[in-house]
């Protein structure tokens, strides 16, 4: 009489569907960036209004700069979630955008002449971080358009065991280092 077999991780049981269970948490996160996207509509609306009063006189140069660079920032967050509901993913040019107007924002806000030398001093470091990062980003192989090197090794094994020879080993460590 043979013993029932231990499920290991290559046969997971019948009542756990690993892909059902991926869908459904990506159909929640979904709903959660959704959620997200509306409660920051309606916020930016409120944003709106309020730099309209504050347009109202007396006028205060530094509130209306204020709300209207809070604006800017609420809209590229907007800009992020509805980038990743479209290609799920976080677009790291636009997180970057985001940092360099809140940055200007805290900057502006408080004006330059009463930030002491040194906080202005390590937010130009930071911001000038952040304009590398802009302009390394441009230069990297998209991630998300079919590069796959995991799969590649994965298909490159897959077609070796087919083609079982005395070589095979050797074959394979040449393929995998030559890519």
């Amino acid at each position: 009489m043979q013993k029932p077999s231990n499920n290991s991780a290559s046969n997971p049981p019948q009542w756990l569907n690993l892909k059902l269970i991926v869908s459904a948490l990506e159909t929640v996160q979904d709903l959660i960036v959704i959620s997200l996207c509306i409660g920051l509509f309606c916020f930016m609306v409120l944003e709106l209004r309020e730099m309209f009063f504050s347009l109202l006189p007396p006028l205060n140069f530094q509130e209306v700069t204020a709300d209207i660079l809070s604006l800017l920032v609420l809209v590229e967050l907007f800009r992020l979630l509805i980038i990743y509901l479209q290609e799920q993913r976080v677009s790291i040019g636009v997180a970057v955008e985001v940092c360099i107007v809140s940055v200007l924002r805290e900057v502006i806000v408080r004006g330059v002449l009463e930030t002491p030398w040194v906080q202005i001093l390590s937010t130009g470091a930071f911001l000038l971080v952040l304009g590398m990062l802009l302009v390394i980003r441009v230069w990297l192989p998209p991630t998300f358009e079919g590069i796959d090197p995991e799969g590649r090794i994965s298909r490159i094994k897959r077609n070796l065991s087919g083609n079982k020879s005395s070589s095979e080993p050797v074959e394979v460590n040449a393929k995998l280092n030559s890519h």
